[in-house]
């Protein structure tokens, strides 16, 4: 009995010196992982008759316009939407081997006020200016570069929120499988 009682004693003397040594208590705050790249192996590009993989019925659901025109496809697409009374001119770009902070400091430079944000998981910015009627952009990282949605509501300068209809145009695209 004295010799189980001695091993007894010996665990619980040992694994309280191993508790001790390997516990030890950090400061900060916990944050979620956040890897440089995000799937760098997908394209963004012009696929399928598909702009930033969104369908120009995608586009117009998600912005609730009455009418769509894609006049222009390739590295950039274009559209015009008609919202009731307002027309909305929209612009999908991807440059693949772009960088966020370039596309951040150029939004700067030409006066647009700058607001962070996470897009699904993606360092993202708003940049807001309004020259020409309410415009906004939502770009993020993505991929091996940068893709951007522009909504400007042409003649327009209380109309909607146009970083709202942006960030919701770069949500689906970044939530968007081929």
């Amino acid at each position: 009995m004295r010799w189980r009682v001695k091993q007894v004693a010996v665990a619980t003397v040992t694994a309280a010196a191993i508790v001790a040594g390997c516990s030890s208590t950090v400061s900060g705050t916990a944050r979620r992982a956040d890897p440089s790249v995000l799937d760098p192996n997908r394209s963004y590009g012009y696929v399928d008759d598909r702009c930033g993989l969104l369908a120009d019925s995608s586009v117009q659901e998600a912005l609730a316009a009455d009418h769509v025109v894609r006049p222009y496809s390739g590295a950039v697409c274009q559209y015009v939407l008609t919202r009731g009374d307002a027309t909305i001119d929209v612009t999908f770009s991807w440059f693949e081997s772009g960088s966020l902070d370039r596309e951040r400091a150029l939004a700067t430079e030409r006066g647009a006020t700058i607001t962070a944000a996470d897009v699904e998981r993606h360092d993202a910015f708003l940049a807001r200016r309004d020259t020409t009627g309410a415009a906004c952009s939502a770009t993020a990282a993505a991929g091996t570069g940068v893709l951007s949605w522009w909504v400007q509501f042409r003649g327009q300068s209380s109309a909607d929120d146009p970083c709202k209809d942006a960030e919701k145009l770069l949500s689906a695209t970044l939530r968007s499988d081929l």
